[in-house]
């Protein structure tokens, strides 16, 4: 359940897909320790592979910067709480 109300900064996700996005970032919050970016970050990774197929990519942190490519309907990036995430499935050559 989300906790505190996510923020989309910039996406062309459909709206179904983002609201799993942040409802899987909630649920690895209650899960593991806010400051263990790498296991929340495998956890949306790994429930969005599991719905919509491998090739998906999960960065989560409090300050990043990012250059990618992405597939069409595939990117969101949002706040939650204290974190940043970035969510894309890699575009195919």
């Amino acid at each position: 359940m989300l906790k505190g109300k996510a923020h989309v900064q910039e996406t062309d996700m459909p709206t179904r897909m983002q609201n799993e996005a942040m409802a899987f970032a909630s649920e690895a919050l209650d899960i593991y320790d806010v400051t263990d970016f790498a296991s929340i970050a495998a956890h949306i990774k790994k429930e969005f592979d599991k719905i919509y197929g491998s090739g998906w990519q999960c960065v989560v942190g409090s300050s990043f910067g990012g250059f990618f490519t992405h597939s069409k309907g595939t990117f969101v990036y949002f706040a939650l709480e204290t974190l940043n995430f970035l969510i894309f499935k890699g575009a195919s050559s």
